[in-house]
């Protein structure tokens, strides 16, 4: 298959490509999409997201999947790469009037194999929950407005409570529901509960308990993406301001943050085993953030457009005491068990830690432990936070110092990342240059350490080319990979907190304009949270240069081990599974691309 490119030439669309593990395969067969594709316009729908879940219902095809395309939301068997599915006869379908689904979230509390629980936001603020097997369940959430009137942006439960949820809005607030709790008849009045730098936290006055339980207002602009931590006790919120910030979760209370190097922050996720955060957005690079060392680590630079979501592999190869575990074996199990409290980091001091350890997950009927990736026969892999009380062995400490990662974006991208031991053990701020994509950054620097080179990895970007604290932006990409003019501003004074809204628009980028706070324009809103915002820029600048927003010249630059055109369409969608990747594109096509080994021929 091959796209028009830039200049007329054919972009050869990609349907296997290799690894140090072997080689990884697009099946065919296994192509899911609307039965349908007629009348879907990719530019002005949402995104494509999708979600999966295990039922461990006895048969071959335990799993179910949902997607969602422009109105109409599907639910299916996920096949795999076992056999091609058929599109005719979904678990579930809808089709939406008025509003549009924008992003689901399936509950992993599964009480019966023939009943599941699945959240959907939509682009006018509902939350619908739906049972899409039984079909007997359905409610509505803010169905009036009343809460907040924009798009829903990411929606998640709790882990660890079968009943209450968390949903973000473009309005860049934040409201924890209870599924089983109404919604009040007025729109809801709330009193302050906690304040910080950048965010705060509100109750609802009422007499009787209703939701929304909690009201979160995070920083400036949208809330694009949050993620919990796989022991459950932190999480990680990125919004249109650039800012990554990680909170402990029951207390409240900021513990980490970081600034993009430009503009709005997409995507976050966290590492298998909660040591490491990855963030990707419209600076089209991918950036690791030490969770222990609240630093930078490193910055991955290979996508040429916005980066839609990034992913860590929870399958990749792992070492314990210089013993590596294979790709496809037992590594889900060691990554699941490294987790362990936070150790001192460098430039951490241990009062930082003493009270980061301090902080309790909500009082639950069982301790807190440490939850793996969803293993493939549908169960957990627990572990208590001591790495001695590892079911693997009680004697042997696990310690990974190998990770695997990957990134979808808006140039039709897929990338994969290898995180290995030699960058994130690189100390901060050593002045280091690379050959490729950064130049004459300088000219008594060391050598930058890279990993994996790619010969045409390094294309124009974003980034472009530094010279000293001069940034000029040789080929910014519009979120469509079209290049912008070249212009030239000052990186100490400008650059590092350049936000979306300081660029002008063309009429093709309207589906990317972010609405600022619709907290700014609640007459409930406290002058302190007002002021916290209007902080958000001169704190952004003071960031530039330091461990939260390092110079380019400062951490290393990863390349990737992977980086292939794999669709016509902007990229939407990641998911990690033991035997194959899935994406999935604007277009509405999710497709699965079969591990080494793991591949069958279309009439298996």
């Amino acid at each position: 298959m091959a796209a028009q490119g830039e200049g007329g030439r054919r972009d050869e669309i990609k349907t296997h490509f290799g690894t140090p593990e072997g080689s990884y395969k697009l099946m065919h067969h296994s192509e899911y999409s609307k039965p349908n594709r007629a009348g879907f316009n990719g530019q002005t729908n949402p995104p494509v997201k999708v979600s999966f879940i295990t039922v461990n219902d006895g048969t071959a095809s335990s799993d179910r999947f949902c997607f969602n395309v422009g109105k109409e939301l599907y639910v299916y068997s996920y096949r795999g790469v076992r056999k091609a599915p058929d599109l005719s006869k979904p678990i579930d379908k809808r089709v939406y009037k008025g509003t549009l689904p924008t992003c689901h979230d399936f509950n992993l509390h599964i009480k019966s194999p023939d009943s599941v629980l699945l959240l959907i936001g939509f682009s006018a603020g509902q939350v619908q929950l739906i049972d899409p097997i039984k079909k007997e369940i359905s409610k509505l959430y803010n169905e009036e407005h009343l809460t907040d009137k924009t798009k829903v942006t990411c929606i998640k439960w709790v882990p660890h409570s079968p009943n209450q949820f968390l949903v973000s809005h473009g309005s860049g607030q934040m409201y924890l529901y209870n599924e089983e709790l109404p919604c009040g008849q007025a729109p809801p009045h709330y009193q302050p509960f906690k304040q910080g730098d950048g965010f705060a936290v509100y109750t609802c006055k009422t007499k009787n308990t209703r939701n929304p339980l909690y009201r979160w207002v995070i920083g400036q602009g949208a809330i694009n993406e949050f993620a919990f931590s796989p022991c459950s006790n932190y999480l990680a919120v990125v919004g249109q301001d650039g800012h990554l910030r990680v909170f402990q979760y029951n207390t409240m209370e900021l513990i980490g943050t970081m600034k993009s190097f430009f503009g709005g922050l997409l995507c976050v996720c966290w590492s298998p085993d909660g040591k490491y955060i990855v963030t990707g957005g419209e600076d089209d690079l991918v950036t690791v953030w030490s969770f222990h060392e609240n630093r930078v680590v490193c910055r991955g630079h290979g996508h040429k457009s916005w980066v839609n979501m990034v992913v860590f592999d929870p399958y990749t190869s792992c070492v314990v005491n210089g013993s590596t575990t294979d790709v496809n074996g037992s590594s889900v199990e060691v990554l699941g068990l490294t987790s362990q409290q936070p150790s001192l980091g460098v430039g951490e001091s241990s009062n930082h830690i003493a009270k980061r350890d301090s902080h309790n997950f909500p009082a639950q009927d069982h301790s807190p432990s440490v939850i793996s990736p969803q293993h493939p026969n549908g169960r957990h892999v627990q572990g208590n936070h001591n790495a001695s009380s590892s079911t693997l062995d009680t004697n042997r400490a696990l310690t990974c110092i190998s990770y695997r990662f990957g990134s979808v974006g808006q140039d039709t991208e897929l990338c994969l990342w290898d995180l290995t031991e030699d960058i994130l053990k690189q100390p901060y701020g050593k002045p280091r240059t690379s050959s490729v994509g950064l130049t004459a950054l300088n000219s008594s620097s060391a050598s930058l350490p890279r990993s994996n080179s790619l010969p045409n990895s390094q294309k124009s970007n974003s980034v472009g080319y530094v010279v000293g604290n001069d940034v000029s932006i040789n080929a910014y990409a519009d979120g469509h990979g079209h290049p912008i003019q070249n212009a030239v501003m000052n990186a100490n004074s400008k650059f590092a907190t350049l936000s979306v809204s300081d660029r002008k628009e063309g009429a093709e980028k309207k589906e990317h304009k972010r609405n600022f706070s619709l907290a700014a324009r609640n007459s409930d809103k406290s002058s302190v949270v007002k002021s916290n915002n209007n902080r958000v820029q001169d704190n952004a600048m003071k960031m530039y240069g330091t461990m939260a927003c390092p110079r380019l010249d400062q951490v290393p630059i990863l390349e990737p081990l992977v980086c292939k055109k794999v669709s016509h369409e902007r990229l939407t969608s990641l998911t990690f599974r033991e035997d194959c990747i899935v994406t999935a594109c604007q277009e509405g096509i999710v497709l699965t691309w079969a591990r080494p080994g793991k591949a069958v021929t279309d009439d298996t």
